[in-house]
């Protein structure tokens, strides 16, 4: 019988990622900060590399969901959140084409490690070829299988967590991240903004309504301190409360 309830779960969670791609087929990320400033926040902001600046074309160039992509600026936050933790190991739940794991391995000390979990072949063949055209790629490990199941392998602790996948299984995302976190360790959590559509009662759609019920679960969790940015669309920074 748990056997079997597993089971349930991890089909729920790829028919969560199969959702969200055919929603994100009709949908482009509207954009929340005007054009010209976010441009202007990346000029002044640490500059991506030339290995990312490839990825990131290539991606946006062949990609039918580029949308999902971290820009240069939320990947320099990610390169300057991973050094102000001291992080060593990060785990990521979503790889994509990985061009935000690229970002935390260029930021980790020699011996760190990213542990990332997807199940789209088509994206994580993109990121493993240029993954091995740099020395940063022995660092990444890509887990092929549903995130939970990844996750509920796994043993803490690790200093950095970011969640930027299937917006249903949100909530199952934090919760077990928690578990995971080191003491002084930080998690986080893209989209929570989702477009703007975080303000519309009732919520339009699932993704909508599970990204609303996520924030509203962390902002009221007294096991710790969040504050959600305006970076792109919405990125929570959640830490344990105390620390």
């Amino acid at each position: 019988m748990l056997r079997s309830t597993h089971d349930s779960v991890v089909v729920r969670s790829v028919r969560n990622h199969i959702s969200l791609f055919k929603l994100l087929k009709g949908i482009r990320m509207k954009q929340l900060i005007p054009s010209d400033i976010e441009a202007y926040a990346e000029t002044h902001s640490m500059p991506e590399s030339s290995i990312c600046c490839a990825l990131r074309e290539e991606t946006h160039r062949t990609m039918e969901h580029s949308q999902m992509l971290v820009g240069p600026l939320e990947g320099a936050f990610l390169k300057m959140m991973t050094q102000l933790v001291g992080a060593k190991r990060v785990l990521e739940i979503g790889t994509f084409t990985g061009y935000s794991a690229l970002c935390f391995a260029e930021a980790l000390p020699e011996d760190g490690t990213v542990i990332t979990c997807d199940i789209d072949e088509k994206a994580t063949a993109v990121a493993r070829r240029y993954l091995a055209q740099t020395p940063f790629g022995r660092k990444i490990n890509i887990r092929m299988e549903p995130a939970l199941e990844t996750m509920r392998t796994l043993s803490g602790p690790f200093d950095l967590i970011f969640i930027d996948a299937d917006k249903t299984n949100y909530l199952n995302y934090y919760r077990r991240s928690l578990d995971l976190l080191a003491p002084n360790g930080v998690i986080l959590i893209d989209n929570v903004l989702w477009s703007g559509e975080v303000l519309k009662q009732p919520p339009p759609d699932e993704n909508t309504a599970a990204i609303q019920e996520l924030n509203r679960v962390v902002a009221s969790d007294r096991r710790v301190k969040a504050v959600l940015v305006t970076i792109r669309d919405g990125i929570l920074i959640i830490k344990r409360a105390g620390k």
